[in-house]
């Protein structure tokens, strides 16, 4: 019997709330299987372990997020919209009360299995990589401006914007995320 891809589809989108919401040791399978009125062994025939799930999550949520990159990049040339746009995908999750699935899983990066560290690191490495080449064209195009080197800025951006994040849900304030955005953005002058 062939596992049934919207089955496996449908594990991964409740299991990415959780971990959004709880965090990856805050669920298990046993969460999923309620949610979805089926066995935990029905589960394991998808996803043999919680570690190949998280890995799974994780690589799925990159995929998501690349794409969601590389509208950003057909939509506008424009240096300062696309980080007001990069901003506004965090945003989006915030309002939905929901933190990145990977700074999440950042926070409890000591107790995952190596292979999701790697992974998780992936991810940040992506988004570094996508927005050095954001502001080294904005500076290119003397439309923002940052001390240091481009790295460095990607580096204290996605830092600042995944912190907003966290405290913005502690406070149930989406709107303290809003602030913190709308000033890392003015400083780099978008």
């Amino acid at each position: 019997m062939a596992a049934n891809p919207d089955t496996a589809q449908r594990i991964l989108d409740i299991a990415e709330r959780l971990v959004q919401t709880r965090g990856f040791n805050g669920f298990s399978y046993a969460d999923i299987a309620q949610a979805m009125e089926v066995t935990k062994a029905s589960l394991h025939y998808h996803f043999r372990s919680k570690a190949e799930l998280g890995k799974r999550l994780i690589e799925r949520y990159e995929k998501n997020f690349l794409a969601a990159l590389g509208r950003i990049e057909e939509q506008t040339d424009d240096a300062r919209e696309r980080l007001r746009r990069y901003a506004g995908i965090y945003a989006s999750v915030v309002k939905d009360n929901r933190m990145c699935l990977c700074g999440m899983l950042a926070a409890e990066s000591g107790t995952l299995p190596e292979e999701m560290r790697d992974d998780m690191r992936h991810f940040f490495d992506e988004n570094e990589r996508w927005l050095v080449g954001v502001l080294k064209e904005g500076k290119r195009a003397k439309t923002l401006t940052f001390k240091g080197t481009p790295s460095d800025a990607a580096r204290a951006l996605v830092g600042s914007l995944e912190g907003a994040m966290m405290i913005a849900r502690s406070y149930g304030d989406p709107a303290r995320f809003t602030a913190v955005s709308d000033r890392l953005l003015a400083d780099l002058g978008a």
